[in-house]
């Protein structure tokens, strides 16, 4: 269901389905050869695999030299105030919306949970770098509710 919505939304944006390539797989082990990709991004799908540092090291595998890898996910808010606050809503107010809204509690208590068991940003950064990436910086959206690395 995600990968025809991508790419009913690429088409919507003129992007020519020649230019891109769409695969499902295992982010730990891609069925993709050794330095054949320019670009390899992940979206809130990094905190879901099981082993993070596999997933890491295949996406390094898969670039060529100089490819580009980012990762959109959610991360860690550290200021005061907001983190409180961001915790309070994340603990009590996401898992009953997800309750009263989807029916469906759990997923969302799973959600939060696995928020907050995601590496830090920091933390993220050098396992990208002791996997072989170079030049791994990250900027934080939203007070770090949501990270690009």
């Amino acid at each position: 269901a995600m990968l025809r919505e991508g790419i009913k939304r690429a088409t919507q944006r003129g992007l020519s389905q020649s230019q891109l390539e769409w695969l499902e797989g295992n982010a730990e082990k891609l069925p993709i050869e050794d330095n054949s990709i320019d670009v390899y991004t992940i979206a809130f799908g990094l905190r879901n695999v099981t082993n993070t540092s596999a997933a890491l090291a295949d996406a390094h595998r898969c670039l060529k030299p100089g490819g580009k890898y980012m990762i959109l996910e959610f991360s860690h808010v550290e200021s005061e105030p907001l983190k409180s606050v961001y915790d309070f809503y994340s603990f009590n107010v996401i898992p009953k919306l997800g309750e009263i809204v989807a029916r469906d509690r759990d997923s969302y208590q799973y959600l939060v949970e696995s928020i907050r068991k995601f590496p830090t940003q920091e933390k993220l950064k050098t396992m990208m770098r002791d996997v072989g990436f170079k030049h791994v910086t990250h900027e934080n959206l939203t007070g770090g509710m949501v990270a690009i690395h």
